[in-house]
This record gives C-alpha cells, structure tokens and sequence, in this order.
C-alpha cells in the first residue's frame, strides 16, 4: 500500500509531505525508541505518540519512511523540520495507536498474503 493511500485512508493530518509513492510493507507500533529501533524493518511505518526530534533520527536509521503521530499528538517544530529534510512523511492521527493499527490491519497491511 502506498503512503498515499494510506493518509486518504486514515484521513491523516499530513504535517510533512515524504514520496506519497513509496510502497510500505508493515506496520511497527511503539513509543520506546529502542525497541523500534531492534524491531522496526525497512518499508515499515511507524505509529507513536512521540513527537520529538529523536523520533526522525530513529526512522532515518531503520529508513522508515512514514510516522504517524497518534492520539491527536502534534509533532514540535524540530521534528517537522527534520522531516522534511529527511524526505520523511510525518502525519497525525486523531485516534489511538491501537485505533490506527487496527485500520491499518483491517485494510490488508501488515498481512501476510
């Protein structure tokens, strides 16, 4: 599913705007970044309430193209602006992590086919 897709899916608010065509494999749902970094794959988005800086440094190193900010959580300006840099489409949820994920799931992603 592309990330296009998946912002008009959930209906996002997208505060950055990454390579919409890009293809995302999975789904990693967390908000202690050492377990995303151990966990997180290539191709994966991430849902957290997490909205700081280091959140871009941890999808730069796991090159986790999409992040979604959830529970209505706004992203600080420095994360905004490192995601831009990055190439990083950074968007927010109004629902919770399990809310999202569980969209996410009932639309194909994160199933294995």
């Amino acid at each position: 599913m592309k990330i296009s897709d998946i912002t008009s899916l959930l209906g996002l608010e997208v505060y950055v705007e990454g390579d919409g065509e890009r293809e995302i494999k999975g789904v990693i749902t967390g908000d202690l970044l050492s377990f995303i970094m151990a966990e997180a794959m290539e191709d994966w988005l991430w849902i957290t309430i997490q909205v700081h800086l280091n959140v871009a440094a941890v999808a730069v190193l796991k090159d986790v193209p999409l992040i979604i900010t959830a529970s209505g959580r706004k992203p600080g300006k420095d994360l905004v602006d490192r995601c831009l840099i990055e190439g990083i489409t950074l968007a927010g949820a109004s629902g919770s992590a399990y809310e999202t994920a569980g969209k996410l799931w009932e639309a194909g992603l994160g199933r294995t086919q």
